[in-house]
């Protein structure tokens, strides 16, 4: 192997750059911001205080967002009832069987996808372009769940959707300005409130009036028949894929994940399973549920409206309750539920535009930066009236996210496991890494590739549905063939860091031991540091990302063997 440039750069001291006290200044405001929420760095035991339950229940409140019952409604109002359920139903099973070796990673070795993503398949710099697919991820559904907030308080508040769309943006400002300390007490104390909202008028129109589910089990859609057809369903089944991405959100909640041990072995699993691929579960209860309550208001407000949740459940809330109280009740649940997600959104956005801002320019500039640049992203969509062509953003948008998501927990399931090509533990630092990996990269680029050019009719309007198929199919197959054809050689630059201290402890769990870096002064937990290339002393993670001239950073190693 051969040196990269930025590695072959001679130190500070020969170069004539910058004084390591300067590089030492320039790293403190960023150590002092990221010790919240370890943003771009493995997440320290130290932290992790919460019980696996918590952790769990803290990712699922940020699934409370209400675009289920919009995409439902749309899928259902347009392919009929029967092409929607099978198609959520083959969403889910794709979305739940990728998000679990991606959960487990994120959970057993507390770090984000973002860092999965390095060593798995893309290398240092390749998940650059993965970690823009994620943050744009974040501000569509932001935007999205602000146009429904919106939609809300134009009913219960009488404000024009211009004013409700900035309302919805900078309100969650002040709840995401603090990390995951803030957010968990936020989705646990607001969790039974939203669930008792969400289910209780089903339960009841169901029980008052059973016919309510046979019309909607046999409403055919404003072009069907009422029979399932494989066009419908896979169209259906690609919006429904485009909240695939949806997994990174959870890992960054499921970081925060005590150790797994012998003592809370079943315990750690079920919240895993359950916070991390398990979102899906209610994500699709929730989509079916938008289904059925657009068919049950359709004739009362025409099926533009009837995708609209705050419409779905002023409908609902009326079979049930005095009408003063409908509107209000409406508003609160749409209200919260905005709040819920999107504080997630903006939180998990930031992470991911400074992840790729700090490796690209070596400059961390402040995560607070990167969610005013996230919100204002969300908001000229939302001013752009983004709810009336939803089901074609997110159709567009499933082809990239689905592609990413299958590389990476195909480099996983199947290189790391089966193949024995990818490195079982995952690394994400500087140095550690070749800058790009043709494994992953190639993979998702002809992936994604492909299937939005399937996507736009480049290849006929029959092959069109197909596209979120193709998207899954290519990236499933192209990763384990791009490991066998580079024999796995772009996936380590270094096998050894420096430290003599082992990285995992004995139960295999990332190690407790702390050390000092000596570019920024703080303790760091052993996963996050590695060996300074020219002082006998560690440097962690965040430091190496910053480190302009490249002079802290390890040299390749020459291939063995």
């Amino acid at each position: 192997m051969s040196e990269s440039p930025e590695t072959a750069t001679a130190p500070e001291s020969a170069t004539g750059g910058p004084t390591e006290e300067t590089t030492t200044r320039a790293t403190t405001q960023a150590t002092r911001e990221t010790l919240e929420d370890y943003t771009l760095r493995f997440a320290p035991r130290g932290y992790r205080r919460w019980k696996p339950m918590i952790v769990a229940t803290t990712a699922l409140g940020g699934i409370a967002y209400m675009a289920d019952f919009s995409i439902g409604a749309g899928i259902g109002l347009t392919h009929g009832t029967g092409n929607a359920l099978v198609a959520i139903a083959v969403a889910a099973v794709v979305i739940f069987v990728t998000g679990i070796p991606l959960a487990y990673y994120g959970a057993r070795y507390n770090i984000d996808l973002d860092l999965i993503t390095r060593g798995s398949g893309f290398g240092y710099y390749g998940s650059v372009l993965t970690g823009v697919i994620f943050a744009s991820f974040t501000f569509i559904f932001f935007a999205l769940e602000g146009s429904i907030m919106a939609q809300g308080l134009k009913l219960g508040l009488g404000l024009p959707l211009w004013l409700g769309y900035l309302v919805s943006t900078f309100m969650v400002i002040p709840l995401v300005i603090y990390g995951m300390k803030a957010l968990s007490k936020l989705q646990v104390w607001t969790t039974p409130v939203w669930l008792l909202l969400m289910v209780a008028p089903l339960v009841y129109l169901i029980s008052k009036d059973p016919g309510t589910v046979g019309r909607f089990l046999g409403y055919a859609g404003t072009g069907g028949d009422g029979g399932v057809n494989t066009a419908s369903v896979l169209l259906g089944a690609g919006v429904c894929l485009s909240l695939i991405a949806q997994i990174g959100e959870q890992i960054d909640y499921l970081r925060f994940m005590p150790p797994r041990t012998e003592a809370n072995r079943r315990t750690w699993w079920t919240a895993v399973i359950m916070a991390g691929p398990g979102w899906v579960v209610l994500g699709a209860l929730k989509q079916a549920i938008g289904v059925f309550l657009a068919v049950y208001i359709l004739a009362e407000v025409g099926p533009a409206a009837a995708t609209e949740p705050i419409q779905q459940f002023r409908g609902a809330f009326d079979a049930m309750m005095p009408s003063w109280l409908v509107v209000p009740l409406a508003v609160v649940l749409v209200v919260i539920s905005q709040i819920k997600i999107n504080v997630t959104n903006a939180y998990s956005g930031s992470l991911a535009w400074t992840n790729s801002f700090t490796r690209v320019t070596r400059h961390y500039p402040g995560r607070m930066i990167f969610v005013l640049v996230n919100l204002g992203f969300a908001l000229a969509l939302m001013e752009a009236d983004m709810f009336s062509f939803l089901n074609g953003i997110l159709g567009f948008y499933s082809n990239c996210a689905i592609a990413w998501v299958v590389t990476v927990a195909t480099d996983i399931g199947v290189n790391k496991y089966l193949l024995g090509l990818s490195p079982l533990q995952p690394e994400f630092r500087r140095g550690m890494l070749h800058a790009v990996n043709p494994v992953g990269v190639v993979s998702f680029v002809a992936a994604s590739g492909l299937s939005i050019a399937l996507y736009f009719h480049a290849l006929g309007d029959g092959l069109q549905p197909y596209s979120p198929v193709a998207a899954a199919v290519i990236a499933f197959v192209l990763t384990p063939l791009m490991a066998l054809v580079t024999k796995g050689r772009y996936y380590l630059r270094r096998t050894d860091d420096g430290i003599p201290e082992p990285l995992l402890d004995g139960e295999g769990n990332p190690s407790g031991l702390t050390l000092t870096c000596h570019v920024c002064h703080q303790s760091y937990e052993r996963p996050d540091l590695a060996a300074c290339r020219t002082h006998d002393a560690v440097v962690c993670s965040l430091c190496l990302s910053t480190d302009k001239t490249g002079a802290h950073v390890l040299p390749a190693q020459a291939p063995t063997g």
